[in-house]
């Protein structure tokens, strides 16, 4: 969900030729003019200006006359509204939070800054907040297309599935196709996008510029093939969770059936790599050791016949469980004994839950290390190496940020892979690489005893997150930034 609008909107630019900025440009002479003579009630002439300032990207001039107007005028629901809008795409995501909060107090009944403060809360995984407020903006709004997509999304993420394709259907329905601004001063590079609605999409904000790519998002499991669409050159199918996403993944598999430009990530080939098929495909290839994976009902292991249907798969102990859908560790536990599967499996959201073999990745440290590689237009990237006393090894909760050494054993990952990981483990990327046929991909893996891979996960979803400013991280900045370059190259390529 993208933040809302308010009354105050953009004019309408010439569609002859493509020159947005000299069109904007000129509408702010237009306004400039206007305001050195002025009449009456200034404000939303105003407000427009500023909007008019932050689409040429002018921003620090738009926050000054965003904070002109709100001394004048401190509760302009247009101007708190659009201020908040301003400071989201900035990037002052907390500010924008307390400015749509200020809309909130003094304008409690109009839904729309409780839908951009929701989706703020949404994105920041505080769904329980963001599930209160577009309940509040549906209260005053029953068809509000973007407050149900919210509380879908928030509900799904809450563990309501059920729940979360109610509102989906009404808040997809008719509202399936959208254009995001284009603030570019150049003709742009018209991208179709293909997500689902109920998440499980690859987080593409890193390297889909507004300032180079004009972009129509298209909710494929929603989309009416009656909708007329813009022309565009390019398809990116930004779906990637084949567990979750599989209706999602077929409706896209027919929109790109007849396509006659570039398909980046065909959705046939991405609703190949769900967990467990992931795991029966890939444990041929030499070098990689993949986790037993089944899909059992929830109420069978959390029932007494639990243990025995898992033994009669080939479990041990300790063995993981997976609620299909969540990622970063989400609704993912270990499970020590047998006597611990009853009380594990009703703590976990979904009718169906996953068992995974236990992979150790231990080190002879006793430390747990998971490294990222991302694939890219058939090269590999590596992206990060995180390492944990936990079994459960992500990043951001991972022991990096503390231990200086940890984080020179990463760097010496990221400027040689080859030399850490070893031929092996080379030669079975490769092939999973080819295997998996993504043109944008990643893998999550450990290193075996042997030299070769233990698989945790290959997959679309993967995100590319970059770190912090902090001189510790300096060594990884780099890294990260050849993936980001790999990835517009390639869609500067597939477009051309």
């Amino acid at each position: 969900m993208n933040a809302r609008k308010s009354t105050a909107a953009l004019p309408e630019l010439a569609t002859g030729a493509w020159a947005p900025r000299l069109a904007q440009e000129q509408r702010l002479k237009e306004l400039d003019a206007r305001l050195a003579q002025p009449a009456g009630d200034t404000i939303n002439t105003e407000i427009e200006r500023a909007v008019l300032l932050a689409a040429l990207n002018r921003h620090q001039e738009a926050q000054q006359a965003f904070v002109g107007i709100l001394r004048r005028a401190p509760t302009h629901f247009g101007a708190l509204n659009e201020f908040g809008n301003l400071l989201t795409r900035m990037g002052a995501i907390e500010a924008a939070c307390r400015v749509y909060a200020e809309a909130i107090l003094h304008h409690p009944d109009n839904p729309l800054a409780r839908v951009n403060l929701a989706n703020l809360l949404l994105r920041a995984t505080r769904y329980a907040e963001a599930r209160e407020h577009y309940e509040l903006a549906l209260k005053a709004d029953p068809d509000h297309a973007e407050a149900h997509q919210g509380l879908g999304a928030a509900l799904a993420d809450l563990g309501d599935r059920a729940g979360a394709r109610e509102h989906f259907k009404r808040g997809f329905r008719g509202h399936a196709v959208s254009t995001l601004p284009y603030r570019g001063d150049t003709p742009p590079i018209r991208l179709l996008q293909l997500v689902s609605s109920g998440g499980g999409n690859i987080p593409s904000g890193l390297f889909l510029d507004d300032t180079r790519f004009l972009t129509t998002v298209v909710v494929a499991d929603y989309f009416d093939s009656a909708t007329p669409l813009p022309s565009y050159q390019l398809i990116f199918n930004a779906i990637g969770d084949a567990d979750l996403c599989e209706p999602a993944l077929e409706a896209a598999s027919r929109i790109v059936a007849g396509a006659t430009v570039p398909v980046i990530n065909d959705p046939r080939a991405v609703i190949k790599t769900g967990r467990i098929g992931n795991s029966e495909r890939l444990r041929g290839i030499a070098g990689v050791q993949t986790a037993r994976t089944v899909a059992i009902a929830r109420h069978v292991l959390a029932g007494a016949e639990g243990a025995r249907a898992l033994a009669e798969q080939g479990f041990s102990y300790p063995l993981l469980l997976r609620s299909p859908g969540y990622h970063t560790g989400r609704n993912f536990i270990q499970v020590e004994t047998a006597a611990d599967l009853p009380a594990a499996a009703q703590s976990l959201p979904g009718e169906e839950l996953l068992a995974i073999e236990y992979l150790d990745a231990r080190g002879r440290d006793g430390k747990a290390r998971k490294f990222r590689v991302m694939m890219i237009s058939g090269r590999l990237y590596p992206l990060h190496l995180a390492i944990s006393q936990s079994w459960k090894v992500h990043y951001f909760t991972s022991d990096m940020a503390d231990q200086p050494d940890h984080r020179v054993e990463e760097m010496k990952f990221l400027e040689d892979m080859p030399g850490t990981l070893g031929a092996r483990a080379m030669r079975a990327l490769k092939t999973i690489q080819a295997t998996l046929g993504l043109d944008y991909a990643g893998i999550d893996f450990g290193l075996a005893p042997d030299g070769g891979l233990l698989l945790f996960e290959a997959n679309a979803t993967m995100v590319i997150a970059k770190p912090g400013h902090d001189a510790h991280w300096a060594y990884r900045h780099r890294a990260i930034d050849r993936v980001l370059e790999a990835v517009v190259a390639m869609l500067m390529d597939k477009a051309a």
